[in-house]
């Protein structure tokens, strides 16, 4: 068995370490499959060294979605400064693929993997909060384009719009997470799925230019 840490750094690497292990056999089992001694095991500590860090499983699956759910917000919020709302929403976009497809594990775990629902009053995630939560990002982004008349003049939900930008571009990454080393479908390169799938939502939901 590993040392015991000592330091404050070593016992947030350890915790890191448990979060890592823990995500990746809730996504190649399922979370109710997984125990917490097993996730020991993989990381060759005991079954107790993980609850001095998480008080049980329902607590460390909050924490492996509450820390990724933060990273995906933070690899999106910087799109939220591009001045043209249209621009910014196809950068919003591309950055959601661009987290989808560096992360797998992580990407798996949000949004492909039956966990219990987030819990707005224990979430470590502020809902509604531009730094922390990515829907909301994406709220505002796909918002500023309704206000500026972009949008097509019959479409007047602009959370329903957000919504299927967000459908199209999920199925995109999840196909590609899923099945892209499936030989029985001769797949197109990821990038020019990806620029179909804008190209194509853009077209649905656009004013004529």
């Amino acid at each position: 068995m590993p040392p015991k840490p000592k330091t404050e750094s070593e016992r947030q690497q350890l915790r890191t370490l448990i979060m890592d292990a823990a995500r990746e056999l809730f996504v190649s089992r399922g979370v109710e499959a997984v125990t917490m001694r097993e996730i020991a095991k993989r990381i060759g500590y005991s079954a107790t060294s993980i609850y001095h860090h998480f008080a049980d499983k329902e607590a460390l699956i909050r924490a492996v979605c509450d820390t990724d759910f933060l990273a995906l917000a933070d690899a999106l919020k910087n799109n939220l400064v591009i001045t043209d709302p249209v621009e910014r929403m196809l950068a919003f976009g591309r950055g959601y693929a661009q987290f989808a497809l560096n992360y797998p594990n992580h990407y798996r775990m949000m949004f492909m993997t039956e966990h219990p629902p987030c819990d707005p009053a224990i979430s470590h995630v502020q809902q509604n909060n531009a730094e922390q939560d990515a829907y909301f990002q994406l709220k505002i982004v796909v918002n500023e384009v309704f206000l500026a008349g972009k949008f097509k003049p019959d479409l007047k939900d602009s959370e329903l719009i957000a919504q299927t930008v967000w459908a199209g571009m999920h199925g995109v990454c999840a196909l590609q997470i899923s099945m892209a080393n499936d030989i029985w479908v001769n797949w197109t390169g990821i990038e020019e799925r990806l620029q179909m799938m804008q190209l194509t939502l853009m077209r649905g939901l656009m004013r004529d230019q």
